[in-house]
């Protein structure tokens, strides 16, 4: 039998009403923020992620899927939706719109990585990015938008946790100090972070290992080497978010995976699948469209993984509603009720009702229990005496009340009954 590959996941009929009311929050709090939606491709030019995300980080060393197509073009499938994005407000010069420019997505990504709880070779993201406002208030208000995505779905105890991780100008100045400070300790680090060290020394923070770990208990942080312009935003920052409310503590160790951080580096962390664990992390990437080849444009904003934000929900018993079955499921009994059921089907689907038969020829009774099992709230009987005197039986599944209704006005009862008491 041929199964899905290892890493990934289906996603089955009975559990997607989690994904959809978790989007459903999602594009709602966006809109009302004032985000719009974007979709990229699937895959890009292997180029793009070598130079935004940079070459590195782990994702781009050792996670992407990356293969030659048939024009001998190295393409990979994206594995985070931040630099497709810059691409295409680039490439359909969005940066001669009014600014700030201000999209959300939620997309696919692929990483080769060993597969844990619900993080997944091929997982889904939910994106936040802003481009062209350099002020840290859209930092601020990037951060409120995940917070309150995880606080409208019921999430609690977050902990956001905020650093700088510096600029171009002061992270040069950084580096040299934070290698004369591990030189010495080369031989003792594993050997990723000592192919780290020439060419992204601030990565060996973020390692791991618990030897490398033990190695770094003294080392030298950025945010106590950050030049005025990067203080100044990051003390901003902090009264914006003082403002909002939203305690935070400053924890810098922050460095974040990706090379095109700048400034503003931040991490939302909650319980998740029983210890402390980060669920959305982001930051500020003033130079990620420059280094895509665009003018110099500022940006901000937030990955968050939907597969890890459901299981976050399960962990905590948070409930997710389940939908409502069929408004009208309709019990036929003989063939040429049948018929008649059918066209009456499509008359109630015309109408806005969400409604549904049998196809399995069941008997009558099989009928009323798979109506009970969808959950439906009424029932419509067709039978060969209803079809005589041109009406139908309509039974409210939830008290067990039945009438008699004229076939040509079941239509109209159903829609006062149902539609209006949507409304």
């Amino acid at each position: 039998m041929i199964q899905r590959p290892k890493g990934t996941e289906d996603i089955l009929p009975k559990e997607v009403y989690k994904w959809h009311y978790v989007e459903d929050v999602i594009k709602r709090i966006a809109k009302n923020f004032g985000y719009e939606e974007i979709r990229t491709p699937i895959f890009e030019h292997t180029e793009l992620f070598e130079r935004g995300v940079g070459d590195t980080t782990d994702v781009v060393e050792k996670e992407m899927y990356t293969f030659i197509d048939r024009g001998n073009r190295s393409v990979t499938l994206k594995p985070e939706g931040t630099a497709p994005v810059a691409r295409a407000f680039i490439e359909h010069k969005l940066y001669a719109d009014t600014q700030p420019v201000k999209m959300f997505y939620i997309t696919p990504v692929f990483r080769y990585e060993r597969p844990q709880a619900r993080r997944y070779r091929q997982h889904h993201q939910f994106g936040i990015e802003v481009f062209g406002s350099p002020n840290p208030s859209a930092d601020a208000e990037v951060i409120n938008l995940a917070m309150t995505v995880y606080k409208t779905l019921g999430v609690r105890d977050l902990e956001l946790r905020i650093n700088s991780v510096g600029c171009s100008k002061c992270r040069a100045e950084y580096h040299r100090i934070l290698k004369q400070y591990l030189e010495d300790r080369l031989d003792r680090l594993c050997t990723t972070c000592r192919g780290r060290f020439e060419r992204n020394p601030m990565r060996i923070i973020d390692c791991k290992s618990n030897a490398c770990q033990a190695e770094l208990m003294e080392v030298p942080l950025i945010l106590d080497h950050i030049c005025d312009e990067c203080r100044d935003h990051f003390e901003a920052l902090k009264k914006y978010l003082e403002i909002l409310k939203l305690e935070y503590v400053v924890d810098p160790r922050i460095v974040r995976g990706l090379d095109y951080y700048t400034k503003t580096a931040f991490e939302i962390i909650t319980d998740e699948v029983g210890k402390r664990g980060t669920v959305c992390g982001g930051g500020r990437y003033d130079r990620l469209v420059e280094d895509c080849g665009g003018p110099g444009t500022p940006g901000v904003g937030f990955g968050m993984g939907l597969e890890r934000t459901i299981l976050t929900l399960e962990n905590k018993g948070i409930e997710i509603p389940k939908p409502a079955g069929p408004d009208v499921f309709i019990i036929t009994i003989g063939d040429s009720a049948s018929y008649e059921g059918f066209k009456l089907l499509n008359q109630l689907r015309e109408t806005d009702l969400v409604a549904d038969m049998d196809h399995l020829s069941r008997s009558v009774k099989a009928q009323f229990k798979y109506a009970d099992r969808l959950t439906a709230g009424y029932t419509i009987v067709i039978g060969e005496e209803e079809l005589s005197k041109g009406t139908v039986k309509l039974r409210n599944m939830t008290d067990g009340r039945e009438l008699e209704v004229a076939s040509d006005d079941i239509v109209d009862v159903l829609k006062q009954n149902i539609v209006c008491n949507r409304g």
